[in-house]
């Protein structure tokens, strides 16, 4: 029995790979406080357009152009996201209890809103450089894709990590004392929920 125990920090006594998983998210947070951190300072250094909030023009047109920000759709992603984090919630539940399906059902709404979001990102990414805005054409050009595409990115980890978990589930391999493998993967979903709380009004809120 003692060869299956989990191991311990001996300090903490939390399970390692908890601890493990906490001092990654922390070590994660203080990355992203400084990718935020540049946003905000650089958002109202660019000089040529397009912005994130006021008209520019078209150097080449000569047409005054809308800004570039759009807010209904990522709003629905982050909708679906803020709900996915209760999903998750009830999914790892589901596992704590040994109910399958509950588990299942839980975890594949999590995995469709998690798909949704990077769809949507992908989508906004792809409209930005139709409309102009790369990483080279300003700062906030700059900033914007850096931020939000390093949180894409992790938001693609944490479904990819997800869609593991669902598929050991659908194997029967995610019995309830196995069930810390979806919680450490729970544990990083909220995380890049919480993160995207504070971006999403730096980026399409705040003028």
């Amino acid at each position: 029995m003692s060869d299956h125990a989990p191991a311990l920090d001996t300090f903490t006594g939390l399970d390692s790979r908890k601890l493990a998983i906490w001092t990654f998210i922390g070590s994660e947070c203080m990355f992203f406080a400084t990718l935020i951190s540049n946003y905000l300072v650089n958002k109202g250094r660019s000089l040529v357009g397009p912005f994130a909030h006021e008209a520019w023009t078209d150097p080449v047109t000569g047409k005054v152009m809308e800004p570039i920000i759009e807010i209904p759709l990522v709003t629905v992603g982050t909708a679906l996201l803020l709900f996915s984090s209760l999903f998750v919630v009830l999914a790892l539940y589901g596992a704590q209890k040994g109910n399958r399906r509950m588990l299942l059902g839980w975890l594949g709404a999590t995995l469709l809103c998690g798909i949704f979001f990077v769809g949507m990102q992908v989508y906004e990414f792809t409209h930005f450089v139709h409309k102009g805005l790369t990483l080279q054409r300003n700062m906030f050009g700059a900033s914007f894709f850096v931020l939000t595409g390093f949180h894409g990115t992790h938001v693609t980890i944490g479904v990819i990590w997800l869609a593991t978990m669902f598929y050991l589930a659908l194997r029967r391999k995610l019995p309830p004392e196995r069930s810390l493998n979806l919680e450490m993967a729970a544990l990083y979903w909220h995380f890049v929920d919480v993160v995207w709380i504070v971006i999403f009004p730096v980026v399409y809120l705040i003028r």
